[in-house]
């Protein structure tokens, strides 16, 4: 088995959720006196070795992993763990199988920001999405700054990879999915969609949008109702829109 890289997050948020969470292996917290103490109400048995640092040093650490040697901004904590598990495929299609709840389902197409990533998980834990589907190559791994982006929401949110998203989509499908695919100027409106049992909404790129197998995959195109004179919308932005208004109202 490939051995599991090591990764930092750092934030109260992202922190503190990771400390909260039963399926994360928290190895060892980093933290300065004063941020410390802000978790005295997090259970001991949760919580793993704690080593105060001084602020500079803090920023030393995350600064040594950063490219670009930008301070992050951790707040004064930073816990070192390894990525989540995570369901693969096969796991989203046998819930599909386990009875007439209605699913949602978030599919990436090579959205590769890790901030974008970061910010649609938190649209989709609010919302209620089942699971976000994204392939294995382009598209950026478990980091530090996507669990920022997120804030807490890379604990709630399954992130399912594939290798073939073609494939997936099929497989989806094959199991009465309807595939969304969200395009500017569609013919259907994204929120005609929100009595649809069981629902992927397919999202691509900013500027490049959806492949065209990706595209071909989809049932239904939609587009999200915006005055004429509005630009494109950021592709979070967008998600936020669209999770919004396809939350099932069967």
């Amino acid at each position: 088995m490939k051995a599991r890289s090591a990764l930092l997050l750092y934030g109260y948020h992202p922190v503190v959720a990771a400390l909260a969470n039963p399926n994360r292996n928290c190895i060892r917290l980093f933290a300065t006196e004063e941020a410390a103490d802000r978790l005295s109400a997090i259970s001991e048995q949760t919580m793993p070795p704690v080593t105060l640092l001084a602020r500079p040093q803090l920023d030393q650490m995350l600064k040594s992993k950063q490219s670009d040697n930008v301070v992050s901004p951790h707040q004064g904590l930073v816990l070192h763990t390894t990525p989540l598990d995570q369901p693969d495929l096969s796991d989203l299609l046998h819930q599909l199988d386990q009875g007439p709840v209605a699913k949602r389902f978030l599919i990436l197409d090579q959205v590769t920001d890790p901030r974008n990533i970061g910010a649609i998980l938190r649209s989709a834990r609010a919302f209620g999405t089942d699971a976000l589907i994204m392939t294995s190559r382009h598209a950026p791994d478990e980091t530090g700054a996507l669990a920022k982006a997120a804030a807490g929401a890379l604990e709630d949110v399954p992130i399912v990879r594939v290798n073939n998203l073609a494939r997936a989509l099929a497989a989806l499908k094959d199991n009465f999915v309807t595939l969304a695919g969200l395009e500017a100027n569609a013919p259907t409106n994204i929120s005609a969609l929100a009595t649809t049992p069981h629902l992927g909404l397919v999202m691509g790129a900013e500027g490049s949008g959806l492949r065209r197998l990706t595209r071909e995959a989809c049932d239904v195109m939609a587009a999200i109702d915006m005055a004429a004179t509005s630009e494109s919308l950021n592709v979070s932005v967008a998600a936020a829109i669209a999770l919004y208004a396809t939350r099932f109202q069967g």
